[in-house]
């Protein structure tokens, strides 16, 4: 590559090329190049009157089988473009993107579906430029990442999530139980619990069924289960092929218990997530968009620092918008846009918090939260943090996002938006409280941020503080505590949107 000004020449190995700008990796590391700006020698100097740019997503089948196809075709008919499939086989395939008037192609997106880790594996070695991911990043895979030249991909803007999905406990349909602790989903898969009587059932082995542990849903289980008491996998447990094999098996067996993600149930029966203090989570629509079911899982593109081909930026852009969520529902995961949850569809919930109240929270401190909260409806957009830290974690960052674009699209022109910060219930009410409001204002900030610096002058956004008044979760465990500390969107119940 010469610089057509002269006073540069590089030579290399070709990485890529999005139809204007050149990767090259070279003796002093990766550059890009305008290649208008340069003339090229060599056998692999593409041609931008001939080249199609290619984005390679390489990863979880959960995602490629049929979420990101349905994303691609919606996309394509939304933006007057033509899509067709070219299939090599059922786990390498490619779209093309063309014109439609002039039929000239004008983008490839090819897919190679296996595991998460695959797909890592191949982001790290340049086989591929999107990772498809069921579950978060791992630290081990974020320093390699580093080490590789690809970025920080933990950061924000080096990830995509495009819908939700969730772990949830099955049960044979001749089983009477409709819940299950975390708690005890975790010893269980920890070896710990071996027979039904254990935990209150009948005198029956407990057989423990996942998938494959190469499987990213099974390395999440693991991860934010098993794990997190400082436990591993027991040997006992079966593992299986995919989810469909699963829950088969499960069906079948009345001793058994089985993960799978959202809706991937067969014959088999969900169970509730819940706690000590009797409050249960069952997954359903608003309570994994909310986060208030404790094993909700995103679902990630991580993309490495890189230029992304016009249309392939086009396309990620177009994933935010309610077009492409309404496609991800249809496609049968969660999608990304808020729903309103009227006050009257939230019984439960003040009369959990009622039933709660005590010295700390008094009557008139409910009374005060019934008041600012009764004439709004809750949004099911949520803000929660990580474990231990006052950082968003990576589904709220996503929602900040998807508030902003909301925002600037006049979603909410003219209205009040209330960010109500809650908390769990350890330690001091006033403290708790205080705690509750400082988060609210961060999520404040972080949307302002995410708006360039300012609201638009017809959107208004307040906080309030409510502490430990409305509780999600038992406080007796940190699944608990984590669903409890939170930050709520709600909006003018005459103007939510619906």
């Amino acid at each position: 590559m010469t610089a057509r000004e002269g006073g540069l020449t590089l030579r290399g190995d070709v990485l890529g090329f999005d139809g204007l700008y050149l990767r090259l990796r070279t003796d002093a590391g990766e550059v890009t190049l305008d290649y208008a700006a340069v003339t090229c020698d060599g056998a692999a100097c593409p041609d931008p009157a001939t080249h199609v740019p290619d984005l390679r997503l390489s990863g979880a089948a959960r995602m490629g089988e049929v979420l990101m196809p349905a994303l691609i075709e919606g996309f394509a008919f939304a933006e007057g473009y033509a899509a067709r499939r070219e299939e090599d086989s059922a786990i390498l395939f490619s779209y093309v993107i063309s014109d439609r008037a002039t039929g000239q192609d004008l983008h490839r997106f090819s897919f190679r579906l296996t595991t998460t880790d695959e797909g890592f594996a191949d982001l790290l070695s340049d086989a591929a430029d999107v990772a498809l991911s069921v579950r978060e990043l791992r630290p081990a895979e974020r320093e390699a990442g580093l080490a590789a030249g690809l970025g920080d991909l933990a950061l924000a803007e080096r990830s995509r999530i495009i819908a939700l999905d969730g772990l949830v406990p099955i049960v044979s349909a001749a089983q009477d139980r409709q819940d299950i602790d975390i708690d005890v989903l975790s010893r269980a898969y920890a070896g710990e619990i071996d027979n039904w009587s254990e935990i209150g059932g009948p005198d029956r082995e407990m057989t423990l069924h996942l998938v494959d542990e190469t499987e990213g849903h099974a390395q999440g289980f693991v991860d934010r289960v098993v794990a997190v008491g400082g436990a591993s996998l027991s040997d006992r447990v079966i593992h299986h092929v995919d989810a469909a094999a699963l829950a088969a098996a499960v069906s079948a067996d009345p001793g058994a218990l089985g993960i799978v993600p959202y809706r991937a149930y067969g014959d088999a029966r969900p169970l509730a997530m819940a706690g000590a203090c009797g409050r249960s989570s069952a997954a359903t629509l608003e309570t994994l968009k909310t986060e208030d079911y404790p094993l909700t899982m995103p679902l990630f593109l991580y993309l490495p620092i890189r230029r992304l081909p016009p249309v392939a930026a086009e396309f990620l852009g177009w994933l935010r918008t309610e077009r492409a969520q309404f496609i991800v529902r249809r496609a049968g995961f969660v999608d990304l846009g808020a729903e309103p949850i009227p006050v009257a569809a939230q019984g439960q919930r003040f009369a959990g918090a009622i039933e709660v109240a005590g010295p700390e929270i008094t009557l008139a401190d409910l009374q005060q939260m019934v008041r600012v909260l009764g004439r709004r409806d809750r949004l099911s957009t949520t803000f929660r943090f990580e474990v231990g830290s006052t950082r968003l974690d990576a589904q709220s960052r996503s929602n900040v996002y998807q508030l902003a674009r909301a925002i600037r699209d006049g979603t909410y022109e003219g209205q009040t938006l209330l960010l109500a910060g809650f908390s769990d219930g350890v330690g001091v009410a006033a403290a708790n409280r205080a705690l509750s409001g400082a988060r609210a204002e961060s999520v404040l900030r972080e949307l302002v941020a995410a708006l360039g610096g300012s609201l638009p002058p017809r959107v208004r956004v307040r906080t309030a503080a409510f502490g430990e008044a409305l509780p999600m979760g038992c406080d007796d465990t940190e699944w608990g505590r984590q669903t409890n500390r939170r930050v709520e969107l709600w909006v003018d119940a005459t103007g939510a949107a619906r």
